[in-house]
């Protein structure tokens, strides 16, 4: 009976994402008799039970917590990692690179560890993720979903088709994801009001649900004060109203949510309701655009995005411009003769073999090619067989700029060349 472990110790989006990988492992369990385990943040223990109700849940202090003491956080990883020792996995994927998820990976003999892990005190990870790394040297020409990273950790990943449900409007009108945890990525209440009107009419709505933490509440009665009066009357304020399992009970019904890139726009997607994205400053859709068939994305496509989240603008936040232009609201309306702003770039989401991608519809998307080759030479490692048809000669200067001798010539300790890079 196979045992599988999946540390996923980052934050809500990310434990969305994770259900590629999950539902395969638990795909391979269940043909064999076998289990698959889940640890995450406690915080996050009984939404992982609601969206992966065939996983074993562990809760770790991954984060932390209010009122909790150092010796009470220790005492909660020691109770943790002793429940998580006491078992015999066979795999066990640790997808954060976390000290303490890479702590618990380090439990288990070194030939059942994918993705980040500890051997011999030394920190490493898995040849897929060494080359994702220097991937991010050209972001725009990089285009592998994050949650395909993680479920080719695996062997064999689940066809990327079969993740989440063709997204269909449910019935319960428009929802609004306020923001994300990084404020850059959001456009304010001024250019997020006409864009809401402008749905709200072009879909017939009858109703509008605000959604978001108790800190964008302000967020949320400034939209109210911009929007015409018809629609603000048909909105509803649930910013900070509502827990993890109240966000899921209201986003798994409605039509359609608008969002940047945040936690509820993968919700949404896990539940199969469209999504309408507006993507800008570091914010990618070919990285952590929403999962599978049926939403859109408007992407900033100005030549600093996309940016590196942890430096500050120096181009004073140009990318919100495009999203302010009338010629963007008429697109939106569905105007197909409306002339897009220059650095902003429609897109669809759709599948391959290799994972989620996103596919222009209206603008220009310069790094296409690059980005196609990119996937090309990927699945031609990943796939084997599936990608033979797939022309190589494109990949060999990939090969020579991305891969490393020490890909290859060292695999980890316990495993084969087999897969390594």
């Amino acid at each position: 009976m196979a045992r599988f472990l999946v540390l996923q110790l980052a934050r809500l989006g990310d434990l969305v994402q994770t259900r590629r990988l999950l539902a395969g492992l638990a795909a391979k369990a269940a043909a064999g008799g076998g289990e698959v385990h889940l640890a995450v943040d406690r915080s996050l223990a009984g939404l992982a039970g609601r969206l992966y109700p065939f996983a074993r849940i562990h809760s770790l202090p991954a984060h932390a917590g209010p009122g909790r003491s150092a010796a009470e956080t220790a005492g909660l990883a020691r109770k943790a990692c002793g429940e998580l020792a006491a078992i015999a996995f066979d795999r066990v994927f640790c997808l954060n690179f976390s000290p303490l998820g890479m702590a618990v990976s380090a439990m288990f003999p070194p030939e059942v560890q994918r993705g980040y892990r500890q051997y011999a005190g030394q920190t490493d990870k898995d040849g897929l993720l060494r080359l994702v790394f220097r991937l991010a040297r050209d972001r725009r020409g990089s285009g592998l979903n994050l949650a395909d990273i993680w479920a080719h950790l695996d062997d064999e990943a689940l066809p990327a088709a079969q993740v989440n449900p063709v997204a269909v409007p449910r019935g319960g009108g428009l929802g609004v994801a306020l923001a994300g945890r990084t404020a850059r990525r959001s456009l304010s209440p001024d250019i997020l009001a006409p864009l809401v009107r402008t749905l709200f009419r072009a879909g017939g709505a009858s109703r509008v649900t605000l959604l978001g933490t108790a800190a964008q509440a302000g967020e949320a009665r400034a939209l109210l004060r911009k929007l015409d009066p018809a629609v603000a009357a048909a909105c509803t304020d649930l910013t900070g109203q509502t827990d993890l399992a109240g966000l899921c009970d209201t986003i798994s019904g409605l039509d359609r949510l608008i969002t940047p890139d945040t936690g509820a726009m993968h919700l949404a997607a896990f539940f199969g309701v469209p999504v309408t994205a507006f993507f800008l400053s570091s914010a990618w859709c070919h990285e952590t655009g929403p999962y599978g068939l049926g939403h859109e994305v408007w992407q900033a496509t100005l030549p600093c995005a996309p940016c590196l989240e942890a430096a500050p603008c120096d181009q004073g936040h140009v990318c919100r411009l495009p999203f302010a232009d009338p010629g963007f609201l008429r697109a939106l309306a569905g105007s197909a003769k409306a002339v897009l702003p220059p650095g902003l770039a429609l897109f669809a989401t759709d599948c391959d073999a290799l994972g989620a991608v996103c596919r222009l519809l209206r603008g220009e998307d310069a790094s296409a090619t690059a980005r196609q080759t990119l996937r090309d030479f990927l699945a031609r490692h990943l796939l084997g067989a599936v990608a033979e048809a797939t022309d190589p000669a494109p990949g060999r200067e990939l090969a020579e700029r991305l891969v490393m001798e020490t890909d290859w010539i060292l695999p980890p300790p316990g495993r084969t060349a087999s897969r390594e890079w």
